[in-house]
């Protein structure tokens, strides 16, 4: 498993190609949950683990990786599940979310999957209770049923990321004038109520979508309402996952469309340290903001704003 996932960063042919790899991998019980590679760093038999006073009873303790010290959370309790038992014969799924690094502690790591985002679809409304309020989307590999958890809720429960703008930001002078919507296409419900909450302390309304595939119907949608599209929306807030159509693909599903192709783009992802300016360029969206960054993103926009204003498109 060490030498498979060596060769994750070698994996990013895959963007723009609507297709992913999925590292599957079991907690207690037979379910089984799959993690996208590009988010993995290593996976490694468990460590002892520092226990810290007072912290979240998800988190089992710290470990100690190449003079790096990382929390270890435990992934089947944060979502509600039983709590993992004898983590010494566990396994520990390191990633890298939000530009942070975490390990989950599971029960065993199973196989990586190549797999279109086409065949991953949003969960099925109530599937399993509580714990569907966890997950980000499904799909199937082997007649068997692969859950996807919302990786982002966990950490956000555990370790919450602030939203409050700094007055600097907030009170700055500009104005969005009628262009005050913007259309947000996210899977995880945590980061669009982030985006929301940073939103409305702008002033700006967000139309919300689950997925590229929705978000690119609403889209097309609006085109055909009439003339001026652009006055209808300010900007395109994409994430790079989801289900049914990635980011990447609607982005240039977006940039083929005569009447929607010069829609201002902004691709907005937890996946840290891959992509780069160039494969930015590549599939034409026109700014690239790391999860969760609340400043940055409202500086972007308000940036957005005033060059609107300025050329008026």
């Amino acid at each position: 498993m060490a030498g498979v996932l060596d060769t994750v960063n070698q994996r990013t042919q895959l963007v723009g190609q609507n297709r992913m790899e999925l590292l599957l991998f079991k907690m207690e019980g037979k379910q089984c949950y799959g993690i996208n590679v590009f988010k993995v760093k290593e996976v490694i038999r468990c460590l002892p683990l520092t226990v810290v006073p007072q912290s979240s009873p998800k988190v089992r303790g710290l470990a100690h990786i190449r003079g790096v010290t990382i929390p270890v959370i435990d992934l089947s309790m944060a979502i509600g599940g039983l709590s993992v038992v004898n983590p010494h014969l566990c396994y520990i799924i390191i990633t890298e979310y939000n530009q942070t690094v975490q390990g989950f502690l599971v029960r065993t790591v199973e196989k990586i999957i190549n797999i279109k985002w086409e065949a991953i679809h949003s969960p099925p409304a109530g599937i399993n209770g509580h714990k569907g309020s966890y997950l980000t989307a499904v799909t199937q590999v082997d007649e068997a049923l692969i859950e996807i958890i919302d990786v982002e809720q966990v950490l956000q429960e555990i370790s919450p990321v602030s939203t409050i703008l700094s007055e600097h930001i907030k009170n700055g002078n500009y104005s969005a004038g009628a262009h005050s919507r913007m259309v947000v296409v996210d899977d995880s419900a945590v980061a669009r109520s982030q985006i929301k909450k940073t939103m409305d302390q702008l002033g700006l309304e967000c139309m919300m979508c689950c997925n590229g595939r929705e978000g690119l119907a609403l889209l097309k949608k609006m085109s055909t309402e009439g003339p001026n599209i652009y006055e209808k929306f300010l900007a395109i807030i994409s994430d790079v996952e989801m289900p049914e159509m990635d980011g990447y693909t609607l982005t240039t599903e977006l940039r083929a469309d005569p009447l929607l192709k010069d829609a201002f783009i902004v691709l907005h992802t937890s996946l840290s340290g891959v992509f780069n300016k160039a494969l930015i360029e590549r599939v034409g969206a026109n700014k690239f903001i790391a999860k969760f960054q609340t400043d940055a993103l409202a500086e972007m926009i308000k940036e957005r704003i005033a060059d609107r204003a300025k050329n008026g498109k």
